[in-house]
C-alpha cells in the first residue's frame, strides 16, 4: 500500500477512505499493521471518492492519493460541480523526470488526462505546469511547445497552437514562464540540434516543461524516457484544490514516494502565478 510506505518515510500522514473490510483484507495480504492510521470507511469505491472530496472541502485533508479505484471514478468525484473540488481552471497531469542524459528535471504535460486538447484547455495544462514548478522552486520555467517541426504550419494544427500560446503569453494570459514553439522535441532539449537548424530560442536545450500535442504522444514520449532511457518518474495531477497524488498501476515504491513528496511540497510551497 503506497499510502503507508509514504507515511513510514514521514511523507503524509494518511487518511484511508473506503470499504473498511476491503482496507483491513489487503492490509493483511501485505502484513502491514493499520492500527497507527485513521480508517474513514464507506459502503463501495464512489462513495470513497466523494467523502474523500468531502475531506478536502472542510480542510481535513490537503492532498489525494489514489489507491485501487479507478482513475475515472476518483476524476468524476473531483471535478464534480457541486462536490467536488474542481477550481476555474483544468484538471491536468505533470510527469517528472529525473533523466540521466538531462541536466535537470523536466515536467512533461498532459500524458494522463486530457485527450485532446483545444487551445483553452492547452492554456490551462500549460499554466498550472508553471504554477506546478513554481511550488519546487523554479521561479521562471522554459516551456517548450512540441510539433514535429518548427514552422508554422496550417496543415498541422499543433503549431497553430503553439503561435497562438506563446502570443497568449505576450498577451498575460499565461503568466510566469517563457514559452517558445512550435519546437520539435530535439530543439527542445539539445541547444546543438537548435543551432543546426538555425532556432534561436531561449528555451532550447534548457527547457524545463515539454507541452506535449495531445494525450497520446506526451505518454508515449514519458514511457520511452522510463523504458529506454532509464529515466525516473513522479506524477501529480494538478489544476484542482489540491494536489492529487495519481501514480499508473506499474509505478514502483520510488515513483509512489516521490510523487508524495512532491505533493507535500506543493501543500507547503503554494504554488503562485507571477
Amino acid at each position: 500500500m503506497g499510502a503507508i510506505e509514504a507515511a513510514e518515510q514521514g511523507l503524509i500522514e494518511p487518511l484511508l477512505v473506503g470499504p473498511e473490510h476491503k482496507i483491513r483484507a489487503a492490509a493483511e495480504i501485505e502484513g502491514i499493521d493499520l492500527s497507527p492510521y485513521e480508517i474513514v470507511s464507506t459502503e463501495h469505491s464512489h462513495e470513497a471518492a466523494e467523502r474523500a472530496c468531502g475531506l478536502v472541502r472542510s480542510a481535513e485533508a490537503v492532498a489525494l492519493m489514489k489507491g485501487s479505484l479507478g482513475t475515472s471514478e476518483l476524476l468524476a468525484a473531483v471535478i464534480n460541480k457541486t462536490k467536488g473540488i474542481r477550481t476555474e481552471r483544468r484538471l491536468s497531469h505533470v510527469w517528472v523526470f529525473d533523466i540521466p542524459n538531462y541536466h535537470k528535471p523536466l515536467v512533461i504535460t498532459d500524458a494522463a488526462i486530457n485527450v485532446a486538447p483545444d487551445l483553452l484547455t492547452k492554456r490551462d495544462i500549460v499554466q498550472n505546469a508553471i504554477n506546478f514548478c513554481h511550488s519546487l522552486g523554479i521561479h521562471k520555467p522554459k516551456v517548450a511547445i512540441l510539433a514535429a517541426v518548427e514552422k508554422v504550419k496550417p496543415a498541422m494544427q499543433s503549431t497553430i497552437d503553439a503561435a497562438a500560446l506563446c502570443k497568449m503569453t505576450d498577451r498575460g494570459q499565461i503568466t510566469g514562464a517563457i514559452l517558445d514553439g512550435p519546437l520539435a522535441f530535439d530543439n527542445a532539449i539539445s541547444l546543438q540540434a537548435a543551432i543546426d537548424k538555425h532556432i534561436d530560442s531561449p528555451v532550447s536545450g534548457e527547457a524545463d516543461i515539454l507541452l506535449a500535442p495531445d494525450l497520446e504522444s506526451a505518454n508515449m514520449i514519458a514511457k520511452q524516457l522510463i523504458y529506454l532511457a532509464g529515466a525516473k518518474s513522479a506524477g501529480l495531477a494538478v489544476g484542482a484544490k489540491v494536489p492529487i497524488i495519481l501514480t499508473s498501476r506499474a509505478e514502483g515504491t520510488l515513483g509512489r514516494l516521490a510523487s508524495c513528496a512532491m505533493a507535500s511540497h506543493m501543500v507547503y510551497h503554494p504554488e503562485k502565478e507571477s
